[in-house]
């Protein structure tokens, strides 16, 4: 994950940051706040990626960040992932891969455990728990979109950021189910990691069905910039107060 490029260095972790243990999906807690944003890291990365964007994403009044970890090694034991990801076996016809028609063996446990997880804040916050902003990068991105449009988790909105389809004909199962759910995606123009256009073509396919996209593209490869932080502070603004 490449950090956007206005960061603020010396950042002071508030009291309310530890791990938790139970249920199996470790996190990283900032703040104190009762209502969540959950950020899932992408591929052989870590929770720990997530810290600098605390000094640069603005958390609504209330809120407290929450980065889990998957449960998965990455690659060559560098960090960690929420499944074994092969996307070199689903290279389409741009050269990048195209997961739309798969259904990874690990995308539904790895939902299960997130999903566990957000169970288990709900038991500790009360109503708080109810107003869970869930989102990730890349891998996490798609771990996220998978719990929102195969489950009936209950979200206040969903972020996704570099995201890529997989499974389509299960998500759109779902979508319409999702109708009026506030959702960020943002995803480089010049990506060689996971293609721009299966994020278009996402934005565009939720907005048809009445959920209310908000859609950045951005002149960039497989990253989260200062722009796209400074528009996912504009959207939880607006959606996650």
């Amino acid at each position: 994950m490449r950090l956007a490029g206005a960061l603020l260095l010396g950042l002071t972790i508030s009291t309310g940051c530890g791990w938790t243990r139970e249920p199996p999906t470790r996190s990283i807690e900032v703040g104190t706040g009762a209502r969540s944003l959950v950020l899932l890291h992408g591929f052989s990365s870590s929770p720990q990626e997530w810290m600098p964007f605390t000094a640069t994403i603005r958390l609504p009044a209330g809120r407290r960040f929450v980065f889990p970890e998957g449960p998965d090694a990455g690659v060559n034991g560098r960090g960690r992932a929420w499944w074994a990801l092969d996307l070199a076996s689903h290279v389409g016809s741009d050269g990048l891969p195209d997961l739309s028609a798969t259904r990874p063996e690990g995308l539904e446990p790895a939902a299960r455990s997130v999903r566990a997880l957000l169970r288990d804040y709900r038991r500790r916050d009360g109503d708080g728990g109810r107003d869970v902003v869930l989102g990730g990068f890349s891998q996490g991105a798609m771990v996220s979109a998978e719990i929102a449009f195969r489950s009936d988790e209950r979200l206040q909105a969903l972020v996704l950021l570099s995201p890529t389809i997989v499974d389509e004909p299960s998500w759109r199962d779902g979508i319409a189910a999702r109708t009026g759910l506030p959702v960020f995606i943002a995803h480089g123009r010049t990506d060689r990691i996971l293609p721009f256009g299966a994020s278009s073509r996402l934005a565009r396919t939720l907005a048809d069905a009445g959920l209310k996209v908000t859609w950045v593209p951005f002149d960039g490869g497989h990253e989260i910039p200062a722009e796209v932080v400074t528009a996912l502070n504009a959207f939880l603004e607006t959606h996650a107060r």
